[in-house]
């Protein structure tokens, strides 16, 4: 049975050089470039040997010998080193760590095939046994020195990257408020040009006139969304979402949500299946930020499902919490989406097929909605998860999203009523 070889080695020219040998000598050969790589070929294929270079880019072949040892089917595997360390200390620690045999660099092309068929018959390099104890000690020190090292490393980094995400937050909601205040201009400018005696004539005779000032209006719509969106999200980054409780009819959003999106619905041919005595009780919430979340998690819905499909609203109370669902027929989602669709910016759509509505199918967004529904949610004390067998255009697997939320929601400030 021909024999399998696992080698791991950074540098190209010396990895292509004995895997033509070894190939050479009728061996199955596998390459990885850094020691992370190998020990996940190792983990998930078999092999008869592992040659590793000592100096690696991420973990050295100590580092790697130590790690594949603590698992039991590696117990008894030549682990072999390849390198261009020739010192005897270096030679000591190497074997400390559980290396079978030491082969040093340059390689002998001649004696590599007899040293591999060596190692591979259970043969294995001598070391006395006051060295390897000495040599023990020493690596264990070494092997918390770098620890030491790469944890700073670490720490440097994280602190680098939590000042970057607070720079982030705060220029996300600098933009957005810089961004609303000519907004706020443009639009009150817009409603004084609709409300223009001579402008509304010339819009009731001219069809082109009417078109740019309802064109107007809606861009300026669209744009307020986003900037809301931004700011919402912003909230719930630094944990200033501020919940106003009071009396939450969740029967009456769903459906003034599904009234607002009624020309959509007709035009795509949608079929919606609600019924209204599935959110007969009250809960008390922040009935404005849930609009928010039914507002979005049915948006995607209609987004995500083609013309003709379903969407269906399930509401279900056992008095302490209420779960309410929206499914649909749409294309779903795939598994590696699924675990990061609630993430913000996260979007799942084909940026070729991007479009600047929110209902037109595989339509666009910037990634906001699904995590303002999660952050929304969690401030109320509940859980947003999703169900989808898989993204498909053509079966059509569908996808549900599953808010549970206490009826009483658990931070209580100040009452509005919708």
């Amino acid at each position: 049975m021909t024999k399998s070889i696992l080698y791991i080695e950074d540098d190209p020219a010396s990895r292509a050089l004995v895997e033509r040998t070894l190939r050479f000598g009728g061996y199955n050969v596998a390459v990885a470039a850094c020691g992370l790589e190998g020990i996940d070929m190792a983990r998930h294929e078999t092999f008869d040997l592992i040659l590793t270079d000592i100096n690696l880019p991420d973990m050295n072949g100590r580092e790697i010998t130590t790690a594949l040892r603590r698992d039991h089917r590696f117990t008894h595997t030549p682990i072999v080193a390849l390198t261009a360390q020739t010192l005897k200390d270096q030679r000591e620690l190497t074997f400390a760590a559980g290396i079978t045999g030491y082969i040093t660099k340059p390689i002998d092309i001649d004696q590599l095939l007899q040293q591999v068929a060596y190692y591979l018959e259970g043969g294995q390099d001598k070391i006395d046994q006051g060295l390897l104890s000495a040599a023990q000690a020493r690596y264990t020190q070494e092997v918390v020195a770098r620890l030491e090292t790469r944890v700073r490393d670490l720490e440097a980094i994280n602190q680098s990257l939590r000042r970057l995400d607070k720079m982030k937050d705060t220029f996300i909601q600098l933009t957005a408020h810089e961004l609303r205040t000519p907004l706020t201009l443009v639009y009150g400018y817009s409603r004084l040009l609709e409300e223009n005696a001579d402008v509304k004539s010339i819009a009731n005779f001219d069809p082109s006139m009417r078109m740019l000032l309802d064109g107007l209006s809606g861009s300026i719509e669209r744009m307020q969304g986003i900037i809301n969106e931004i700011l919402t999200i912003s909230r719930i980054m630094t944990n200033n979402i501020d919940l106003t409780l009071g009396p939450t009819d969740l029967g009456s959003i769903i459906l003034r949500v599904l009234h607002s999106y009624g020309q959509v619905i007709q035009e795509r041919q949608l079929n919606i299946v609600f019924n209204r005595a599935e959110f007969s009780e009250r809960i008390t919430a922040d009935w404005e930020l849930m609009e928010l979340t039914m507002r979005n998690l049915i948006s995607n819905a209609i987004k995500f499902t083609p013309d003709g499909g379903t969407i269906t609203l399930h509401g279900q109370s056992d008095g302490e919490h209420i779960r309410l669902s929206v499914r649909d027929t749409g294309i779903g989602v795939a598994p590696a989406d699924q675990k990061t669709i609630f993430e913000r910016f996260h979007t799942t759509t084909d940026l070729s097929l991007h479009s600047t509505s929110k209902t037109a199918f595989r339509g666009g967004g910037i990634g906001l909605g699904l995590a303002i529904c999660k952050g929304i949610v969690e401030a109320h004390g509940g859980q947003i998860s999703m169900q989808s067998r898989g993204y498909d255009p053509d079966r059509l697997p569908g996808s549900e999203f599953i808010v549970v939320l206490p009826m009483v929601a658990h931070v209580a400030r100040k009452s509005r009523e919708p």
